[in-house]
């Protein structure tokens, strides 16, 4: 086993502010990362990828994403209780419908 355990409690770490309508809490480890977002409504995260996949888990509120490399390939919206799945290096787009709360999991391939 390598690394260290560590123990996180979200109550105790700081609250990064993205931009005025977006901010997080992150806890990442060397090709893994776990974050709460927070998202107000109207909120848009920009066209982006990543190189591992990655998992958002809608805890309330609800965003439309725009998928693929014209951002129109795919939209579909996520809503509380869903849980959308990107495979890495697939770019995507979301903007907020309501004030929203998600759950960010991201793996870098090794």
């Amino acid at each position: 086993m390598t690394g260290r355990v560590c123990l996180y409690r979200w109550d105790e770490l700081p609250l990064e502010v993205v931009t005025e309508l977006i901010s997080r809490k992150t806890i990442a480890g060397a090709r893994e990362r776990l974050a709460q977002v927070y998202l107000k409504k109207g909120a848009l995260v920009p066209v982006h990828a990543h190189g591992g996949p990655e998992l958002i888990y809608v805890l309330e509120g609800a965003l439309s994403a725009r998928l693929g490399p014209r951002m129109s390939d795919a939209a579909v919206t996520v809503r509380d209780g869903d849980v959308l799945r990107l495979p890495a290096g697939v770019p995507h787009q979301f903007e907020a419908l309501d004030d929203t709360f998600v759950f960010d999991v991201k793996t870098e391939e090794a």
